[in-house]
């Protein structure tokens, strides 16, 4: 059962190849279907892997490090592959938002200090899924896309810190609330082809609001 989970971590490689085919094939909408797939493999191995020890039990494998690299590949790679599509942003933004995101992210990926004691991230968490989401459904322009990569991939390297929705205790009930209103938003413009209502907008910005601005009430002595 722990090499298991070893493999059920490794799907989440499987479904950001599934990604990256509909990205190719101009699929946007089931492009993230496939990413929100991995995201929920990604949010269930960690508890599955503790529950189970399999440092201990299957230690052949490095969960840590595949969990990294399934990481790189549907928080990363297959975003910045989503910004090469013109109907996303204009060539060639796409490419060079791409090049920001995958070089910047490689980089903090190995940074030892990527997370407090307290699990708190220390800069831009790279989750670069959501924020390629949110430039998808709020059809930004080109040059603004292209200034928040920019912003976001300096801030992976800045001390500021970010919150981890799952594993951070203070205020866990209020973020895993805000964290489900964000997964019922989202979960939402995905139903309606990524061309949502005015609420579920309003449900994606509030719910994004709250996660940015978290990292500002955390006190330097935690």
């Amino acid at each position: 059962m722990a090499y298991g989970v070893h493999v059920f971590t490794a799907l989440g490689a499987a479904l950001g190849f599934l990604a990256l085919k509909a990205a190719l094939e101009g699929d946007i909408t089931l492009c993230f279907c496939w990413l929100a797939a991995a995201l929920l493999v990604d949010a269930a191995d960690g508890p599955m892997a503790r529950r189970l020890n399999v440092r201990e039990t299957a230690s052949r494998y490095d969960g840590a490090t595949l969990d990294l690299v399934v990481d790189f590949i549907t928080y990363v790679f297959v975003p910045a592959a989503i910004l090469l599509r013109p109907e996303v942003i204009a060539p060639p933004f796409g490419l060079v938002a791409g090049l920001i995101i995958v070089i910047g992210s490689a980089l903090y990926f190995a940074d030892t200090t990527m997370k407090t004691h307290d699990w708190w991230f220390r800069g831009f968490p790279a989750v670069w899924n959501v924020v390629v989401f949110y430039i998808v459904v709020f059809k930004l322009p080109s040059i603004m896309t292209l200034a928040i990569c920019a912003v976001l991939a300096a801030l992976m390297f800045l001390p500021v810190v970010f919150v981890h929705p799952v594993r951070v205790r203070r205020w866990r009930l209020m973020t895993m609330a805000i964290l489900g209103v964000w997964a019922a938003a989202s979960a939402s413009a995905l139903w309606q082809g990524l061309a949502p209502d005015a609420i579920t907008k309003a449900a994606l910005l509030l719910s994004a609001s709250y996660f940015l601005g978290l990292g500002f009430l955390r006190d330097e002595g935690e």
